[in-house]
């Protein structure tokens, strides 16, 4: 059976996002070493997970991205959980990129569209069911790690099941006062034993937790 791992950028507080959804303070902390950490983790995945929501922003973004995460980004297959059904070949999802990068680089742009939402993000496997028996068949079949990525919503689903592995909170040096937890209105505490911390120049602290 192989492992779910978590992975979330945090602030001191403990909110994931601010009350507005924004997530733009995570960047300004980050340094080489800590974005080749996350990037490790990223790139041992034998499939990425998230919800909808992230899965739209995150294929609008990654099939033309080329910094260092996108080969991870990219190459890895993935799965999209959802209450309702949902065709990931639509790209309905990336028409504010497309209008973008059409002006800067020409009509061409959508002639290789097909190239840019490439198979890993077109062929995703969808779960409209229940999240508990997705997450188990997942976790059922071989292959490396399955790496979640996400909101707070999808993230909070998803410690509910009690089948997360592994927790890689990513701890910004940041206070935002209020925002959106991952960790707020549980049905039970989640107990966890830190097994690592990695503190990085530019002030993250990288806390690997995993269940008690």
């Amino acid at each position: 059976m192989r492992k779910l791992i978590m992975k979330m950028s945090i602030s001191i507080d403990g909110f994931v996002a601010d009350v507005n959804g924004e997530t733009g303070w995570m960047f300004k902390s980050g340094d080489d070493h800590s974005r080749a950490w996350v990037l490790n983790i990223c790139a041992s995945a034998g499939i990425h997970i998230m919800g909808r929501k992230t899965f739209e922003v995150m294929a609008s973004y990654w099939p033309a991205a080329t910094n260092p995460f996108a080969g991870a980004m990219n190459d890895i297959p993935k799965a999209v959980f959802t209450r309702r059904g949902y065709n990931p070949t639509v790209k309905g999802f990336s028409n504010k990129l497309n209008a973008k990068q059409s002006s800067e680089q020409g009509d061409d742009f959508f002639n290789r569209e097909g190239d840019l939402l490439n198979s890993s993000w077109t062929d995703a496997r969808v779960f409209d069911g229940d999240l508990l028996s997705g997450i188990q068949e997942l976790k059922a079949e071989p292959g490396r790690p399955i790496v979640a990525h996400g909101g707070a919503e999808f993230m909070r689903s998803l410690i509910e099941t009690g089948l997360i592995d592994e927790y890689h909170l990513i701890t910004h040096p940041i206070a935002l006062g209020a925002g959106l937890s991952i960790f707020n209105g549980l049905s039970k505490p989640c107990e966890l034993k830190l097994v690592d911390a990695q503190v990085f120049p530019g002030g993250v602290i990288a806390h690997t937790y995993c269940p008690e």
